[in-house]
């Protein structure tokens, strides 16, 4: 994706990589998408997304056997390349509201619950990947250069200024919660270049992820800190350490929110456990995400998407760390994509069988009922 992007990179070799990668990414989750539940797949906002992964991979495809060595076509698969990124636009939202209907409709059971979590985790993967190619193409050859970002190659900042993206992810949460609840806390960062001391902590990264990712744990670290603490009506403020090592870029956020118990944790990341009202899908412009209580899971997405992690830590009744892993080196910080193949292919159709550790129970087993055979 740098490549694609450097100094000596063209038009043309964007164009030729392009027209054949997106059909095998957008394919292979389309392979994905039919393995669905009949029943979510009937689902109103999953056909509209179905169909609108359908048109994609065709307008794709007219442009299999067209030149490199014509002008015209490669402007015109720009064009078709800003057209498809638009028309995606809502793709979380809408098959998010497609797995509300299925749910109002049909209830959750687990096997269904463990095949969507294994889907949609897969599925917005691959969007982000998808989007990712879309972005760059569409950025550096769509004619408009960010004035803002001169040094940017497409989405990518060299040089990701860590520390001002995460001021600027709390600065906007901030302004969420001194809205809703008239006050906020504060924030203490603290940082260490362990790698080059001395110096700001830069990584070759994509900082729109980065903000995404702390903004999203902001919203939540703020909400916490201000419900758990609202009778004393004293907000403890929010610690965020960086630290640049060898191999890591790592921040841990902790709050003073009064945390979750155990149990509670995985629950966090699953899209089929979200507590948030129904909402409504308008357009675009509206708060991304909102409502539909996947923030946490699409974060740990955009941490994994390079090879990176975001991990919850809590303690319940005190607070709650949240940890973001970035590789260090760009030349680990390579995309993490699924692949349609017999694996996942087994993933869906497989019986999932009981699980093989059990909490003994606390009444004796009668053994006369059991035969030996």
């Amino acid at each position: 994706i740098l490549v694609l992007g450097s100094e000596n990179a063209c038009e043309k070799t964007s164009f030729m990589f392009l027209r054949q990668e997106l059909p095998v990414r957008l394919a292979n989750i389309m392979k994905e998408i039919s393995l669905l539940p009949d029943n979510l797949l009937r689902t109103p906002s999953v056909q509209l997304v179905q169909s609108w992964y359908v048109q994609s991979l065709q307008e794709i495809l007219d442009f299999k056997d067209k030149s490199s060595e014509d002008s015209g076509a490669i402007h015109s698969f720009t064009d078709i390349v800003i057209k498809i990124r638009n028309r995606h636009n809502d793709v979380i939202p809408t098959m998010a509201q497609g797995v509300i209907e299925y749910k109002e409709s049909f209830g959750i059971d687990p096997v269904t619950s463990q095949n969507v979590q294994y889907f949609l985790d897969r599925f917005y993967m691959s969007r982000i990947s998808i989007r990712m190619l879309l972005n760059q193409h569409s950025l550096l050859f769509g004619g408009k250069i960010n004035p803002a970002h001169p040094k940017h190659i497409g989405s990518i900042d060299p040089s990701c200024n860590v520390v001002e993206v995460i001021r600027d992810g709390y600065e906007s949460a901030k302004r969420l919660c001194d809205l809703y609840y008239m006050s906020s806390p504060e924030l203490i960062l603290e940082e260490l270049n362990a790698k080059s001391p001395g110096q700001p902590m830069q990584v070759v990264y994509v900082p729109s992820h980065l903000y995404h990712m702390v903004f999203e744990l902001f919203k939540n670290a703020m909400r916490a800190t201000m419900e758990h603490n609202a009778d004393r009506c004293i907000y403890p403020p929010i610690h965020v350490h960086v630290t640049l090592g060898n191999e890591d870029l790592t921040v841990k956020m902790s709050d003073r929110g009064g945390g979750v118990p155990m149990r509670k944790i995985d629950r966090l990341f699953n899209y089929m456990y979200s507590t948030a009202p129904r909402p409504r899908v308008e357009t675009s412009r509206a708060t991304p995400l909102a409502g539909f209580g996947y923030g946490l899971p699409i974060s740990r997405l955009y941490a994994q998407y390079f090879q990176g992690d975001l991990k919850l830590y809590s303690l319940e009744g005190y607070g709650t760390d949240a940890v973001i892993y970035i590789k260090a080196l760009s030349t680990e910080s390579i995309e993490r994509l699924p692949v349609y193949n017999k694996a996942a292919w087994k993933h869906y159709k497989a019986n999932h069988e009981a699980d093989d550790w059990c909490v003994p129970s606390s009444e004796p087993k009668d053994m006369t009922t059991f035969r030996s055979t």
